[in-house]
């Protein structure tokens, strides 16, 4: 009976990731959509310029401040925020047909996009805010990325303190002090998250037909 019930139609939830930069949001996403066929990244639109390695269309989908303002005003963004001095915001139709489609989608964005987010489609959003072990380990992790220089790590750092403040907007709140046991709640919390009542549209029917037969 267990296996029939996993086949059960279920509806698609909106999986969020968010954390202050080095705290490990974009490596837990990348383990989960290795590990699970059935979540979809949410590619963003950002008006930064491509980092060494990134790819259009891929990692985000890059444009000008035009075109994404553009967007914005005929309500193309699920979200959108200012972060660093760019634009970044999620398209609709694509996390819309994943939903049709059955699947799961994943959302590497920050508070304030997860707070619109949430507005937009409440419900179907999980929340999941990942925490540094100590501010120090955080400010270690920037340096060891060697992506930035001091200055701007500087004004990550003062932001991660700022975004640590909104922890208490989130469903649940994970100290991501070692990766693979984070990552492990992470799948806990995506399997619990699947498999609650209201998601599960083939119950009814399944129900019937058991006290039926």
């Amino acid at each position: 009976m267990a296996g029939s019930h996993n086949q059960l139609e279920r509806r698609g939830l909106l999986f969020v990731l968010s954390s202050p930069s080095g705290a490990g949001k974009s490596t837990l996403s990348r383990m989960l959509l290795e590990a699970d066929p059935q979540i979809a990244l949410s590619v963003s639109y950002t008006t930064r310029p491509p980092r060494p390695g990134e790819i259009d269309g891929v990692h985000y989908h890059f444009t000008d401040v035009p075109t994404f303002k553009a967007m914005a005003a005929n309500g193309e963004f699920l979200e959108w925020a200012h972060v660093f001095g760019h634009r970044y915001g999620t398209p609709k139709e694509p996390v819309e047909a994943e939903l049709a489609a059955g699947r799961d989608v994943l959302f590497d964005i920050d508070w304030q996009g997860a707070q619109q987010l949430y507005q937009e489609a409440g419900p179907d959003v999980v929340r999941v805010f990942i925490l540094p072990p100590s501010i120090e380990e955080l400010e270690r992790r920037l340096h060891a990325r060697a992506q930035d220089s001091d200055a701007v790590i500087g004004e990550r750092m003062a932001r991660a303190k700022s975004e640590i403040g909104h922890w208490d907007g989130y469903d649940y709140v994970l100290i991501n002090d070692d990766v693979d046991g984070c990552f492990a709640q992470v799948r806990q919390i995506l399997t619990a998250e699947r498999l609650k009542r209201r998601r599960q549209k083939g119950l009814i029917g399944f129900v019937r037909d058991l006290v039926a037969s």
